[in-house]
C-alpha cells in the first residue's frame, strides 16, 4: 500500500462526514477527450447566448492548465433527490413548474461551504494547497467525474451513477497533494434511450450530445429576450429549468436521499401559483427568491417563463392577469404577455 492510500480513506471518510454522498479523485489530465468535444460543441453555435463559454477555452478543455501546480483532483457528489416524481407536476398547468435543485436555497453557497470545510482539513492533514470549484468556474466537473469513478456522462450528457442515480451535484478540490486516483467509470446506459425519448424540444442531436439552444433549461435560464414562437408551447407550465431527462433515468432507483434540509422547497415553490408569480415586480422578486439560485436569472426573464406557462395553461382565469403585463416595461415580457393572452382567448373562441 502507497502512502498515498491512508491520506485518500481518511479523505473520503471526512467528506462523508460533512454530508456528501461520494468523493473520488482523479489526475488534473485525466480527462484528454474534452477540448475536442467542447470546441465541436462551440463550432455549431450549440451554446447559444453563453458567449461566456467562450472565453477561458483552453482553461475548459484542460483542468491542468487552469492550475499547473495541482496533482490531483477529488471531485464530490452531494445528492438532492426529490420526495416525489417531478414529472406528476407537470398535469397542474396552472402551476409553474420550477427544477428540482432550484427550489431550495442556492446550492453553490452550500456545496462550497462543504467543500471549504473538506479542503481546510486537507491542508491540515498534507499541508498542500487547494482550490474550490462549484459549478463558476471553467472546470469540466462532469468530465473529472467519470475519470475520477464518481460515475459516467449519460446520453443527456448529465452525470449518472449506478450508487447515486443522477440527483446530485458536483464539487471540485484541486490540490498539490499526491492522492492515488480511482479507475475511471464505464458508461452503463446499454440501449436506454428513455432521456433522450422524453425531452420535450428534441434538444439532443445524438445519445451524449446536447443543443442547449433547444434546452428548456436553457431557455428559462440563460436565454435573454423573447424565446421563439415554435418553442413556447414546449415549454409547457416549465418556469425554471427542466427535469424530464433526469426524472425518468432507470438508475434512479438507486438514488440516495438527500442529506441538506434546506434542499427541501421554500416555501411553496413545490406548486407556485402562476398569477401570483406573474405579479412580481423587481423588488417583490428580489425578496421572494432572496437565497435562492432564482434570482439569478432576475425578474424580466422569471416573468416572461410565468407567462408563456400561463398562456400553455389556456386558463381563461388568468387572462386579465396576462393583459395587465402586455405593456410591461421590460420588451420580452410584454411580448410573452400578449402571446399568452392571444393564445388564453384563442382557446376560448375554438370549438371543444
Amino acid at each position: 500500500m502507497s502512502v498515498q492510500d491512508p491520506l485518500k480513506k481518511k479523505l473520503v471518510r471526512k467528506a462523508l462526514s460533512e454530508g456528501f454522498a461520494a468523493a473520488s479523485v482523479c489526475r488534473p489530465d485525466a480527462v484528454p477527450e474534452v477540448p475536442g468535444r467542447l470546441a465541436e460543441f462551440l463550432s455549431k453555435g450549440r451554446h447559444g447566448q453563453m458567449r461566456w463559454m467562450e472565453r477561458r477555452v483552453k482553461w475548459r478543455g484542460n483542468p491542468a492548465e487552469l492550475w499547473p501546480e495541482a496533482r490531483s483532483v477529488v471531485v464530490l457528489a452531494e445528492a438532492y433527490t426529490p420526495d416525489h416524481n417531478p414529472l406528476e407536476d407537470l398535469e397542474r398547468r396552472e402551476q409553474g413548474v420550477i427544477s428540482v435543485y432550484a427550489r431550495g436555497r442556492d446550492y453553490h453557497d452550500l456545496v462550497k461551504k462543504r467543500l471549504k470545510r473538506v479542503a481546510r482539513w486537507l491542508v491540515g492533514e498534507a499541508g498542500c494547497e487547494v482550490k474550490v470549484f462549484v459549478d463558476t468556474a471553467p472546470v469540466p466537473e462532469k468530465a473529472l467525474g467519470q475519470a475520477a469513478g464518481l460515475g459516467w456522462q449519460g446520453k443527456h450528457t448529465n452525470l449518472l451513477s449506478r450508487d447515486l442515480g443522477n440527483w446530485f451535484f458536483l464539487g471540485v478540490i484541486c490540490t498539490t497533494a499526491e492522492i492515488t486516483p480511482d479507475a475511471p467509470e464505464v458508461d452503463h446506459c446499454g440501449s436506454c434511450r428513455r432521456c433522450l425519448d422524453i425531452c420535450p424540444t428534441d434538444a439532443f442531436p445524438a445519445p451524449y450530445q446536447l443543443d442547449a439552444r433547444l434546452c428548456i433549461s436553457y431557455l428559462t435560464i440563460e436565454h435573454d429576450g423573447p424565446v421563439d414562437e415554435i418553442l413556447r408551447p414546449k415549454l409547457g407550465n416549465r418556469i425554471y429549468g427542466c427535469d424530464d431527462c433526469l426524472a425518468v433515468c432507470p438508475w434512479n432507483k438507486f438514488a440516495q436521499a438527500a442529506r441538506e434540509a434546506r434542499y427541501d422547497a421554500m416555501d411553496d415553490l413545490d406548486a407556485p401559483l402562476l398569477g401570483e408569480l406573474a405579479r412580481l415586480d423587481d423588488q417583490a422578486f428580489r425578496e421572494k427568491f432572496a437565497g435562492s439560485p432564482i434570482k439569478r436569472s432576475g425578474r424580466n426573464r422569471f416573468v416572461r417563463n410565468v407567462l408563456y406557462a400561463i398562456g400553455n395553461s389556456e386558463d381563461a382565469s388568468l387572462l386579465t392577469v396576462a393583459e395587465g403585463l402586455a405593456d410591461d416595461a421590460d420588451p420580452a415580457v410584454a411580448d410573452a404577455a400578449r402571446w399568452a393572452a392571444r393564445v388564453i382567448r384563442e382557446s376560448r373562441e375554438s370549438p371543444q
